[in-house]
């Protein structure tokens, strides 16, 4: 069990228990949940723990929650004990039932009435979004492609309380006459006109990134993990060359050197010459 507070929280409306509830999971990571689905509320759920009940490493539970958390069966959040104190305690919520980020974003938020049987969407609000750009506007007409290329954009707006409307009017706002590659400028549109981060209002549940802890708003946070977790990590900046660089020094220094000999030599003396004396030896 973990301390009196933390550890595992079920969600309500949950299905029964059936020995197919988890038939749609490879072999280990449904044998982990087989086995969450069974601890009573409150049980430690970290992986140290689970290491030392499990026929599994730490690893291979991390990789097994990640994917759980990825179907739909489990969130990881940070919230206050109550209103009027500080403290905060960090659980892990399980559904038996997989559940949609919808569903989840809104249990998180205090919507506990929405129906446990729900089917994800074909498509995202972001993509749908986009897509909806060309209606708008025709110039900003996107290709299937490029909507799921600009989806990850889209949705940081949307998880930074940007709605629909406010993002479609933002892009098509202002048009060139002629746009050659509305692909390109929606994308810099949506770098450059990214709406600043809103501070979390108090006594809200902070979800985690269920690989790696990284505190995130729900709506951020798809399958319950972060972009580096889901592989979507920004391409890193290409390492500087320190020895190029010296080098490139060196011969900058070298070259002021040769400059300075050269007029040393043309004129006999060095070019620096220091002012003259006053007549009156001042």
């Amino acid at each position: 069990m973990a301390a009196p507070g933390y550890g595992k929280r079920s969600v309500p409306d949950q299905g029964p228990r059936r020995p197919e509830a988890f038939a749609h999971l490879p072999a280990r990571e449904a044998y982990v949940a087989a086995y969450l689905d069974r601890l009573p509320e409150g049980a430690a759920m970290d992986v140290k723990t689970l290491a030392k009940e499990l026929p599994y490493g730490q690893q291979a539970l991390r990789t097994a929650l990640n994917a759980l958390s990825a179907a739909g069966h489990l969130r990881r959040v940070r919230e206050p004990v109550s209103e009027d104190r500080t403290q905060w305690v960090f659980r892990t919520y399980f559904s038996r039932t997989a559940r949609g980020d919808a569903w989840w974003n809104r249990f998180l938020n205090g919507d506990d009435t929405t129906p446990a049987v729900e089917q994800p969407p074909a498509t995202s609000p972001a993509y749908d979004a986009l897509a909806a750009l060309g209606r708008a506007d025709a110039r900003l007409s996107l290709s299937a492609a490029d909507c799921a290329a600009l989806e990850p954009l889209a949705a940081e707006w949307l998880a930074r309380g940007a709605s629909r409307a406010e993002l479609i009017r933002q892009l098509t706002a202002g048009l060139p006459p002629d746009v050659h590659s509305p692909a390109a400028l929606t994308r810099t549109r949506l770098k450059v006109k990214m709406p600043p981060e809103r501070a979390l209002p108090p006594g809200r549940r902070i979800m985690e990134c269920t690989g790696c802890g990284a505190p995130g708003r729900p709506e951020a946070l798809s399958g319950g993990l972060c972009r580096p977790c889901h592989g979507e990590a920004p391409p890193e900046e290409p390492p500087v060359d320190v020895r190029a660089h010296a080098a490139a020094v060196r011969a900058a220094s070298r070259a002021g050197r040769d400059r300075f000999l050269e007029k040393v030599e043309k004129h006999g003396r060095s070019p620096v010459t220091l002012p003259r004396r006053h007549p009156s030896g001042q």
